[in-house]
């Protein structure tokens, strides 16, 4: 076993030794549509019996994405049209700082009712911002769109940003976006993890928020899928993991 494995799992093993429970999520963000790789992402997920919180892009949702989920996945709201919407030489949001608030509340209402009418009862109403961005000032409108969850990237400041608002964030993303734009490495890969389950464990993080996971169907290579393999197979033979779905942590 490489030895970036060894300490990933050593850092389980401090978990199950002090009787705690590393729970983790898996979101993918991005679908529209079914295609090869979106259909190789549902299999691993009822194959490998972990929960998938697939986020949608409402406005691009065809209603052939849904025919093929099983009962292990879940459909969140992935903004409502993933356009970005930042001004010039800013960083990319579809909601960045400064959206006129009533746009953008009306915007994403339309693009949730849109969604559930293609999901139905595997819809459910958690944010899932483009580029994993929001201006902070429309949080407490959220509820207004009929969003009652939001999952952004990085350990969470609060359970609860806005009333009525519960957030889970997600922590590792296997992608290299600033270079090859496919897997990251396994040694890059399992510190973040590592190191986030570490920061829960000593109160350095929320030891309340799972450890998310975060994947780009659409991005993945060989090496990404192969990795997604070894990591359900590894984390199965682990007592103190558990895969949580999103509908148990947005509840």
């Amino acid at each position: 076993m490489k030895a970036s494995w060894q300490a990933f799992g050593a850092e389980l093993q401090r978990w199950a030794d002090a009787g705690l429970e590393a729970a983790f999520w898996w979101r993918d963000d991005d679908a529209t549509r079914a295609d090869a790789a979106l259909d190789r992402l549902l299999v691993l997920a009822e194959r490998a019996r972990v929960p998938l919180a697939l986020a949608v892009i409402p406005a691009g949702a065809e209603a052939g994405l849904f025919g093929a989920m099983g009962p292990m996945t879940s459909v969140i709201q992935h903004g409502a049209d993933h356009r970005n919407r930042a001004a010039l030489g800013a960083k990319k949001s579809e909601f960045p700082e400064g959206v006129a608030t009533g746009e953008a509340i009306a915007r994403l209402s339309a693009a949730r009712e849109r969604l559930a009418g293609l999901a139905g009862a595997r819809m459910l109403p958690v944010l899932a911002p483009p580029w994993n961005r929001i201006d902070r000032a429309l949080l407490p409108g959220l509820a207004g769109a009929g969003l009652r969850g939001l999952s952004q990237y990085g350990p969470r400041g609060a359970e609860f940003p806005a009333a009525g608002l519960r957030q889970v964030n997600t922590h590792v993303d296997i992608i290299d976006w600033r270079g090859s734009r496919g897997f990251a490495g396994e040694a890059v890969v399992l510190r973040m993890a590592q190191a986030h389950l570490r920061a829960r464990r000593n109160g350095q993080a929320d030891a309340a928020e799972p450890t998310g996971w975060l994947t780009h169907h659409a991005c993945h290579d060989g090496a990404a899928w192969d990795f997604l393999e070894r990591l359900f197979e590894f984390t199965r033979g682990t007592p103190a993991v558990r895969w949580k779905a999103a509908g148990e942590l947005f509840t």
